[in-house]
């Protein structure tokens, strides 16, 4: 279960990151792909954050 979650923020994070990679290089792009972007990558961020603390505690656990 943990490496779906892993892996969903990992395309968030990716998703993120390429959107605002084109707003970057498309100079006539909407402001809304930056916005979906950074939203992407906070989401993906925040997501990935989570999964790290909890396999963190069970490994502190197993100690």
């Amino acid at each position: 279960m943990s490496t779906k979650k892993q892996l969903l923020a990992t395309l968030l994070i990716l998703i993120g990151a390429i959107l605002l990679i084109y707003t970057m290089i498309e100079e006539q792009s909407s402001v809304y792909f930056k916005i979906f972007g950074v939203i992407f990558l906070m989401i993906g961020l925040f997501r990935a954050t989570r999964v790290w603390v909890d396999d963190n505690k069970k490994i502190e656990d197993e100690e």
